[in-house]
C-alpha cells in the first residue's frame, strides 16, 4: 500500500505528463513509467507499466473526444489500425508480463531513445497531403498497426510516436489527421494492456485515479502554453527529447544491473 505522499507525487506525475502532451504534442506518455517508478517509488515495474497503460489510455480518451469536435479523426482508419493494433498489445502484453521487471525498464529505456531521436526528426514534419483508407491500403494499415500494438502492449505505453508516422506512411493523411487518429489507437492499446495487467492484479486503481486527474490539469495547462507561443513549439520539442535522453540515460544505469551475472532472473 501506497502513502499520501506517494499519491500526491501521482496527482504531480500525472500533471508533468499531462503538460508535456498539451505543449509539444505526441511522446509526453513516454515519462509515465519512470516517473512512476524513480519518482512516486512503485516497488514493482510490472505495476508501474499496467498503472501507466490505464492512465495514458484515459488520457487518449479525453484527447480523441477534443479532436473529435475539431473533426480531425478519420474513423475507418483509426478503426482498422486499433484492431489490428488490439492483437498485437495482448500478445505484447503477456509477454511483459513475463520478462524481469528490471530487464523490462532496461529495454524501455532503449525504447526512450528511440522516442527522441524520433522526436527530433520530425519535429519539422508537415506529413502529406490527405488521404482516406481504401482496400488497398488495408494491408499496409492492419501491418503498422500490429506492430505499433506489439510496442504498446510490452511496454504499456501508448504508443503514439508509432502511431503517428505510422498512420501517415500507410495511408498517406495529413499529419493533423494522423494525430487525431492516432488517440482512437491509443485508447485501445492503453485499455488492452491495462486490462491484460489488471487480470493480472498489476494495476494501482487509486494511483491511475489521481495520475489523470492530474494529467487533465496538466494538459489544460500545457495547451494554453502552446497557444501562447505559436509557432516555437519546435524548439520545445527538441528541448523534450532532450529530456527524454538523459531520464532514459538514468534509466539505463539504474537498471543495467540486471543484465550482469547474478543481477536479474
Amino acid at each position: 500500500m501506497m502513502d499520501m505522499l506517494q499519491y500526491g507525487l501521482g496527482a504531480v506525475s500525472g500533471g508533468l505528463v499531462g503538460f508535456v502532451l498539451g505543449l509539444v504534442g505526441g511522446g509526453g506518455s513516454i515519462l509515465a513509467v519512470p516517473l512512476m517508478v524513480y519518482l512516486v517509488g512503485v516497488p514493482n515495474a510490472h505495476v508501474a507499466i499496467g498503472t501507466s497503460a490505464l492512465a495514458v489510455a484515459a488520457n487518449a480518451a479525453a484527447g480523441l473526444a477534443s479532436h473529435a469536435r475539431a473533426h480531425h479523426v478519420k474513423w475507418r482508419c483509426g478503426g482498422i489500425y486499433a484492431a489490428a493494433g488490439i492483437v498485437g498489445a495482448l500478445a505484447g502484453s503477456t509477454f511483459g508480463k513475463m520478462v524481469d521487471g528490471d530487464k523490462l525498464l532496461f529495454l524501455f529505456a532503449l525504447v526512450m531513445l528511440l522516442v527522441g531521436a524520433l522526436m527530433l526528426r520530425g519535429r519539422g514534419n508537415p506529413g502529406n497531403p490527405g488521404a482516406e483508407c481504401n482496400r488497398e491500403k488495408a494491408p499496409k494499415v492492419v501491418a503498422y498497426g500490429l506492430g505499433s500494438g506489439v510496442f504498446s502492449g510490452f511496454f504499456g505505453i501508448g504508443g503514439g510516436f508509432l502511431i503517428v508516422p505510422g498512420l501517415v506512411a500507410s495511408t498517406g493523411m495529413p499529419m493533423l489527421m494522423a494525430v487525431g487518429t492516432s488517440l482512437v489507437a491509443v485508447t485501445a492499446f492503453g485499455l488492452t494492456t491495462a486490462a491484460n495487467y489488471a487480470f493480472s492484479g498489476l494495476v494501482d486503481w487509486p494511483l491511475a485515479l489521481v495520475f489523470v486527474l492530474g494529467g487533465v490539469a496538466g494538459s489544460i495547462a500545457g495547451t494554453r502554453l502552446a497557444a501562447r507561443l505559436g509557432g516555437q513549439t519546435g524548439r520545445l520539442t527538441t528541448i523534450f527529447a532532450g529530456l527524454i535522453f538523459v531520464v532514459a540515460l538514468y534509466m539505463l544505469w539504474r537498471s543495467a544491473a540486471a543484465f550482469l551475472p547474478g543481477g536479474g532472473l
